[in-house]
């Protein structure tokens, strides 16, 4: 070890107060994030329902973006196991490069997709409206 690097350690009896916190801290960030998701579910499906929310700071909006997936099992019936094996999660960007390739049929590639909504809530400080 280090000169330097051994100036930076932790004094051996703080490390123990240290891990404590730092371990509290996880846990409290963990349930944290839990409870901002359910909170954030319930706001969206407000916001969703025409009713609005808003703050001193903020207001909330919602943001609506579209992602196009294909189903693995049509992919697989449409392109076979090779394919399907190729392109494994079948990533978006990753089957469309083969269908510009040729090596999958591109007009049944756009048959196959299906484009799922992603709602996210967006939080606009109230000075930027």
């Amino acid at each position: 070890m280090t000169e330097q690097h051994a100036e930076t350690l932790p004094d051996p009896a703080a490390l123990q107060d240290m891990f404590d916190r730092y371990t509290a801290l996880r846990d409290t960030i963990q349930g944290l994030q839990a409870e901002r998701e359910q909170l954030s579910e319930q706001i969206k499906a407000a916001l969703d329902a025409g009713l609005s929310a808003e703050s001193e700071l903020y207001r909330a909006t919602l943001k609506r973006s579209r992602r196009i997936e294909y189903p693995l099992d049509r992919f697989r019936e449409a392109f076979g196991d090779a394919a399907a094996l190729e392109a494994a999660v079948i990533d978006r960007k990753r089957a469309e490069a083969l269908a510009k390739a040729g090596d999958l049929d591109l007009e049944q590639l756009q048959q196959l997709a299906e484009v799922r909504e992603v709602v996210s809530l967006v939080l606009v400080a109230r000075g930027d409206d």
